[in-house]
């Protein structure tokens, strides 16, 4: 809990000093980077969180995996961030920062479980209703399929969840008929 607060700071932090730069945009790309080269690699999750591993190697590591890749202000970020001895939370900051970009832009992300692959029709009706409904600038959609559902979706956005699947029908006719309702 107290690592998710920290990493939401360090990501307000760079937030705002990538908008004073002016350089928004390319440093939520390195926080992407960032995000998925750890999410894809144990390993280095693990050295950052490993106290016995010096902070001068974790970031000559770091400088190593994103030197050349990344904008100078994630660079120093980076450093900064182990040097203060927090690079465990760095995954975190990733994840809180792309977050809090998508908030201030009004990026929400949608995902939807279906029967089967979704149509280029279904996806642009999923995103026009979701649009709508919370006032999203734009959305993503995260898709997965999932045969046990028999037909029909559940759709997912923030806390909210509607599921419009067969087997969430029969489940509750099911239980209707258990309780004598139908």
């Amino acid at each position: 809990m107290l690592e998710n607060k920290a990493a939401s700071r360090y990501a307000k932090s760079l937030i705002d000093l990538s908008t004073e730069q002016n350089a928004l945009e390319e440093i939520k790309n390195d926080m992407v980077l960032l995000d998925q080269v750890i999410d894809q690699n144990p390993e280095l999750e693990a050295i950052l969180k490993n106290p016995i591993v010096p902070l001068d190697k974790k970031a000559g590591i770091l400088d190593n995996v994103f030197g050349t890749k990344v904008n100078a202000v994630t660079k120093a970020f980076l450093k900064l961030v182990v040097n203060k001895g927090r690079s465990e939370i760095l995954f975190g900051t990733a994840k809180a920062f792309i977050q809090q970009y998508n908030a201030i832009k009004g990026i929400v992300t949608a995902e939807v479980t279906s029967a089967t692959e979704l149509t280029d029709a279904n996806r642009a009706e999923i995103i026009a209703i979701v649009k709508k409904e919370v006032g999203a600038n734009e959305v993503v959609i995260k898709e997965k399929v999932n045969d046990k559902l028999i037909g029909g979706f559940i759709l997912k956005v923030g806390d909210k969840q509607f599921d419009a699947s067969i087997a969430n029908g029969l489940n509750k006719l099911k239980k209707e008929f258990a309780q004598g309702i139908v």
